[in-house]
C-alpha cells in the first residue's frame, strides 16, 4: 500500500487517458515509461528523459519486449531541458529521483536541476494534469533534494495547484516521499 512507486501509478492512472501525452522525467530502466505508454496507447505519446545512455538502452530493450516502444520517444538529455524537446501540453509527468538502480551511484538527480525540471513540467502540464515525484532520501544529497522540493511545492500558488506529500512516518532507513502536484482546472 505505501510503496511510493505504486501509489504514484494509482494516482496517475486516474488522470491519463488514451491519446494523451505524458513525460517520464527519469526513465531509468523504463518501467514508468512503459506504464505511461500503456495508458496513452497508440494514439498518445510518452517523452522519456535520462542523461545516461546505459539507462536509455535498457529502457529501449524493455519497451520493445513489452510491445510499447512505438508510443515512446526516448531522449538523452537532462529533465531540466524537457521544454527543448516537448512542444505540446501533457497530462502527466512522473519523476523517480535518485540514481539508476544497479548503475553508477555518482550519477544522480540533484535539487537544482530537479526544481528546474519541475518548473518546466508545470508549464507543460494541462489543467487537471498531474505530476508525481518519488523522492528517495537514502543517498548523499537525497535528503537535501527532498527538502528543497518540499519547500518549492509548498510555496506553489494554491489558486493554481493542489499539492500533497505522502510519507511513511514510522519507518526507518530514510523512506521515500511522494509529492503530487495537480494543476487546477479541467483539460481535454
Amino acid at each position: 500500500m505505501l510503496d511510493v512507486k505504486e501509489l504514484a501509478k494509482c494516482i496517475i492512472e486516474k488522470a491519463v487517458r488514451p491519446g494523451d501525452k505524458a513525460i517520464d522525467a527519469t526513465v531509468g530502466k523504463g518501467y514508468d515509461t512503459a506504464f505511461l505508454a500503456g495508458l496513452v496507447g497508440e494514439r498518445g505519446c510518452v517523452y522519456g528523459f535520462d542523461i545516461q545512455e546505459e539507462a536509455l538502452c535498457k529502457a529501449k530493450e524493455y519497451l520493445a519486449s513489452v510491445g510499447l516502444d512505438r508510443e515512446v520517444i526516448l531522449i538523452q538529455d537532462g529533465h531540466q531541458h524537457m521544454n527543448k524537446h516537448v512542444h505540446e501540453k501533457v497530462r502527466a509527468v512522473m519523476f523517480n529521483l535518485g540514481y539508476l538502480p544497479g548503475g553508477n551511484h555518482e550519477i544522480k538527480t540533484k535539487a537544482d536541476t530537479t526544481i528546474t525540471a519541475l518548473e518546466k513540467s508545470l508549464d507543460l502540464l494541462l489543467p487537471g494534469g498531474l505530476i508525481t515525484i518519488a523522492s528517495y532520501t537514502g543517498h548523499p544529497g537525497g535528503e537535501e533534494e527532498k527538502n528543497v522540493l518540499k519547500q518549492y511545492v509548498t510555496n506553489l500558488s494554491s489558486s493554481m495547484y493542489k499539492c500533497v506529500a505522502i510519507e511513511a512516518l514510522n519507518q526507518g532507513n530514510s523512506p521515500p516521499v511522494l509529492f503530487v502536484v495537480e494543476k487546477k482546472g479541467t483539460g481535454k
